[in-house]
């Protein structure tokens, strides 16, 4: 009896470990990239909001690249949003407040990609605090809009353009 008990957890243990490695095995990253442009008209203090160009994904071709298609995506969630400032280039986030960016598609509802409250950052990058929503529907779309609300701390003399980059982890079916 002893020896079916363990026999059975090894059997079990097996399984559980070829399942993860299998999930291994079709689970890669897209990355996506837009640009952001705060405004120096932005008011101090209140939230201001700005809806980027739609970011066309290139979803179809990594799909294809990983050995797999559309139909068998599972499951997808934000890995990493690292936002850079690019103009002007010396400027630092020390402006910024706060930060939330929203995903949505013309067939899907708007939900939080990711955020950074009580920014204290007096660096050109900063990385936000990814939400755990599932966005298989935003990255098997041809493309999807980026709506980001921002409050900021302290005048703007100069717009500033900051560029976000996204990571996505996509996790695909075998069959």
């Amino acid at each position: 009896m002893k020896s079916k008990i363990i026999a059975l957890t090894a059997l079990v243990s097996v399984f559980f470990s070829s399942c993860n490695t299998v999930d291994d095995l079709l689970t890669f990253t897209i990355s996506n990239s837009t640009s952001i442009k705060i405004e120096s008209t932005s008011p101090i203090n209140l939230p201001s909001e700005i809806i980027t160009p739609e970011v066309t994904t290139n979803s179809s071709a990594e799909f294809e690249n990983n050995k797999t298609k559309a139909s068998l995506v599972k499951d997808v969630k934000i890995r990493s949003l690292k936002l850079s400032i690019t103009d002007p280039s010396d400027k630092t986030f020390t402006f910024l407040k706060s930060i939330h960016l929203y995903i949505s598609t013309s067939d899907s509802d708007e939900i939080e990609l990711a955020y950074l409250d009580n920014i204290n950052a007096s660096s050109n990058t900063i990385d936000l605090i990814c939400t755990d929503q599932k966005l298989d529907q935003y990255i098997k779309a041809d493309s999807y809009k980026i709506r980001t609300k921002v409050t900021i701390k302290e005048t703007l003399t100069k717009d500033v353009t900051v560029k976000a980059e996204m990571k996505f982890k996509v996790t695909a079916d075998p069959f």
